[in-house]
């Protein structure tokens, strides 16, 4: 469940990049339009919580790293 809603957070900044890029090309530098801040921020809202959700996943175990390389005993190097 935790992949799928990082994925799924992925696929989000995606759209918020896109909108954000429309919105610069359609607003044209006119100081009314907010829409491209807008899409900036909701974009920082999503990468933070991202962000805190890949931390949160490493700390419980959930998200980890399967490499022959990594530090971890295995079974063979404790008998």
């Amino acid at each position: 469940m935790l992949k799928g809603l990082i994925v799924l957070l992925m696929i989000a900044l995606l759209i918020t990049l896109g909108a954000g890029l429309y919105f610069l090309m359609i607003d044209r530098g006119d100081v009314k339009k907010t829409r491209l801040v807008n899409s900036l921020r909701v974009r920082v809202g999503i990468a933070g919580t991202l962000m805190a959700l890949i931390v949160y996943g490493v700390a419980t175990g959930q998200l980890g790293h399967p490499s022959p390389w990594d530090a971890r005993p295995t079974a063979e190097a404790t008998e």
